[in-house]
């Protein structure tokens, strides 16, 4: 045993689920790799090609080519829909409960009661059936905009009035009273009220929100939490190496949205901010898991920027190939995704496709794992290489890549 290390391309899917047609008809069709080496014929990405991108996609795009040498595979999707939050949780070894898709304004009474209920003074801004809630003046509480419409609530401050844990507290207050699957409490440095609601916006004409980018609080001073619907820690692959006090290590997104007693988190956005995280734990740590969410990609996508996403590709191809010459015989190294995000599909939202799984470990080669049925059998097989009780789902493919 030695490093387990899954590197998240956040929204680097490979093609519709099978689904599709019954349970999301807008994607069909998707296949975000596929379609950006499509329009982007020059993109650099050698290595992911040689680790079998390729071989996952299931056909040859342009110049890029099979690989005979790849570990590779494909997982489909086990939690409903194609979200970051539900797809890390499913990673690491949990299949969420299936969450309501409710715009806020279906709950806004519910919510605003809470709110009141906890002290906080609570204003309404815009036009009734597409409204957001203003909270004390430093904080507003409306639909995600980045994500699928009406599964996700945003709840954003400006962190030079409130303290990050009183923001939380504010986040508990909708979180309790509300079934989606996530709400996100986050904020940042250098922003008033004012920027918030100047990045009010209606999609839609009933999904009413503050578009973050825009609004300036993810440039100075960026926390979150996300708080989920039916997650337990407790059978996640990170807890249980906790138990066996088993070294963890969170990188960008993945440490703000996936829980663990570790205090190895490193969040941050950049992309080569969180390759330099990843260097370093490497450097550090010569047994544990490690996992790493690239989240520029899936920022690429949501902004239908085809261009950046082959930017974000060839930085993390070529980090990773840096990468590759620090891991040791019995490391194993895992590129794979969340979820789609396809920037030509004709929506700016997450797509439900397959995602890669490109394996390596020095002196494997060639194997296939096959199609998974879910996420999950990647924290299966991080519990049977470091031989701790298994997580609540999946299925280890440690005997094929080891065969």
């Amino acid at each position: 045993m030695g490093r387990f290390i899954v590197i998240v391309l956040d929204s680097f899917g490979v093609g519709a689920m099978d689904d599709c047609p019954q349970v999301r008809s807008r994607d069909i069709g998707s296949n975000t790799a596929k379609h950006i080496l499509l329009a982007q014929d020059d993109i650099q990405i050698d290595l992911l090609e040689r680790l079998g991108l390729m071989n996952a996609i299931g056909e040859e795009v342009g110049r890029h080519q099979f690989s005979d040498t790849a570990n590779y595979g494909v997982s489909n999707l086990a939690h409903y829909g194609a979200d970051s939050f539900l797809g890390h949780q499913e990673i690491m070894g949990t299949t969420p409960k299936v969450p309501l898709i409710q715009p806020f304004n279906e709950v806004i009474d519910v919510v605003e009661k809470s709110l009141m209920g906890h002290g906080y003074t609570v204003r309404r801004v815009g036009n009734p059936g597409s409204q957001i809630l203003v909270v004390n003046e430093l904080a507003t509480v409306g639909d995600n905009l980045e994500t699928d419409y009406g599964q996700v609530y945003n709840v954003s401050a400006c962190l030079d009035l409130i303290d990050f844990e009183d923001l939380k507290e504010i986040g508990h207050a909708v979180r309790e009273v509300v079934h989606v699957s996530r709400v996100i409490a986050f904020g940042g440095q250098q922003i008033v009220l004012d920027d918030l609601l100047a990045a009010y916006k209606v999609k839609n004409n009933s999904i009413a929100g503050v578009d973050a980018p825009e609004s300036g609080v993810y440039n100075h001073g960026y926390q979150v939490v996300h708080l989920g619907y039916g997650i337990d820690k407790n059978v996640q692959i990170p807890t249980i190496l906790d138990r066996h006090s088993i070294t963890v290590s969170l990188i960008g997104k993945v440490a703000d949205i996936v829980q663990t007693e570790s205090p190895r988190l490193f969040p941050g956005v950049d992309t080569d901010y969180l390759f330099d995280c990843l260097m370093d734990e490497v450097g550090s740590i010569t047994h544990g898991f490690i996992a790493v969410n690239i989240q520029e990609t899936d920022l690429a996508g949501h902004a239908e920027d085809v261009a950046l996403y082959a930017n974000r590709l060839e930085v993390s191809s070529r980090r990773i190939e840096e990468l590759l010459p620090l891991l040791k015989r019995g490391d194993v190294l895992v590129v794979m995704a969340d979820h789609g995000n396809d920037p030509t599909i004709g929506h700016s939202n997450h797509t439900r496709e397959k995602v890669p799984l490109l394996v390596y470990s020095p002196g494997i080669q060639g194997r296939y794992l096959g199609e998974r049925e879910t996420l999950a059998d990647v924290a299966a097989t991080v519990a049977e290489y470091f031989q701790v009780e298994p997580p609540q789902h999946g299925k280890s493919f440690l005997s094929e890549l080891m065969k």
